[in-house]
């Protein structure tokens, strides 16, 4: 199993239709939500490529907005961690 760990932008939250969006794929599993953060479970992933997209709503207006994470890992091996940054959202 591979997780998807998404920690949101400070005063952003994903919304209702994005999350109805990831649960539709086959190959996700399960979608939790923990205080500012996104799980992602997938099954499995193989050598195809995948894109997953959050649409995010911005409920508080935060100035000096620093930089959130995504972290992918085997659930089984976290030690494999691969982690990215972003900073924006697009339209």
């Amino acid at each position: 199993m591979v997780i998807i760990e998404v920690s949101l932008l400070s005063g952003f939250v994903m919304t209702s239709r994005s999350r109805i969006l990831l649960e539709n794929r086959t190959i996700v599993k399960k979608i939790e939500v923990k205080a500012n953060v996104v799980f992602i479970y997938l099954e499995k992933l193989n050598d195809e490529s995948q894109t997953f997209i959050l649409q995010l709503e911005q409920v508080i207006q935060v100035k000096n907005l620093k930089p959130a994470s995504i972290k992918i890992y085997d659930y089984y091996q976290p030690g494999g961690l691969q982690i990215s940054c972003y900073s924006g959202v697009g339209s």
